[in-house]
């Protein structure tokens, strides 16, 4: 089975999640052909790769990532919460993951956000990408439709993707009408029938996020190219590759 493997928030089931550390793991495992990461803005509008508002749960900081300075967020631990072993990692900045990763992986790049907390956010991203010439290596995902709008109306090369965990009838049109080439949807929502309909359009699917390895199996067999997601890579390894080696 082909089904691209994407290691959310780099190998996050053993390293921090949103770390070099995990990013790093994740690229040693030969069959990770893509990365997704949370992209946030610093208080003054620094791409910062992190899931939560907050630091409260990730890092040994307090309160809001808009909030504080990038100079401030250097100094937090986004490790030890993990374990002893990743003590002293860092929230790392949108450039040095990409720098890492460029022409190594693809990446899924999660514009977090929502309403109009991160006006700037599109367009700090884009630049980003733009100067290491990596548009053709990065989709933009996001829950909220207007940094999706905005960002393809400020680079339209860049593929975009509505992230969303249901499935409401007017998905193809909501897709449509904001030139989404990609998808990211909740696994229990796929099946054939959405399969069928998206790549009809042209549009690439992703499910999210799957760690059981028998759901892996059962997802692999709806569509080779439905791309999964999931904390644990090795998983994947386990239920995909290493069975249809046997095969």
């Amino acid at each position: 089975m082909s089904n691209p493997c994407v290691a959310h928030r780099g190998f996050s089931s053993t390293a921090p999640e949103n770390t070099m550390a995990a990013f790093q793991l994740a690229m040693e495992q030969p069959y990770v052909t893509w990365i997704e990461l949370d992209v946030q803005l610093s208080r003054d509008g620094v791409p910062v790769v992190i899931h939560d508002f907050s630091f409260n749960r990730t890092t040994s900081g307090e309160g809001l990532v808009r909030e504080t300075n990038w100079s401030d967020i250097q100094k937090l631990d986004a490790g030890s919460w993990k374990s002893k072993e990743y003590a002293g990692e860092r929230v790392p900045a949108l450039s040095e993951v990409l720098d890492s990763c460029k022409g190594k992986v693809r990446l899924n790049i999660e514009l977090k956000t929502q309403g109009n907390m991160y006006p700037g956010l599109p367009a700090a991203v884009i630049e980003e990408v733009r100067k290491r010439n990596m548009q053709d290596e990065v989709v933009f995902t996001s829950f909220e439709p207007a940094a999706l709008a905005e960002s393809k109306k400020l680079a339209p090369e860049i593929t975009t993707g509505l992230i969303i965990d249901a499935r409401p009838g007017d998905l193809l049109a909501r897709l449509r009408q904001l030139e989404c080439g990609f998808l990211s949807i909740g696994y229990t929502n796929v099946d054939k029938s959405l399969m069928r309909e998206m790549k009809n359009d042209g549009i690439q699917v992703m499910a999210w996020t799957i760690d059981d390895k028998v759901i892996m199996k059962r997802l692999a067999a709806i569509d080779p190219e439905l791309m999964l997601c999931t904390n644990r890579p090795d998983a994947w390894n386990e239920a995909l590759q290493k069975s249809s080696n046997r095969a």
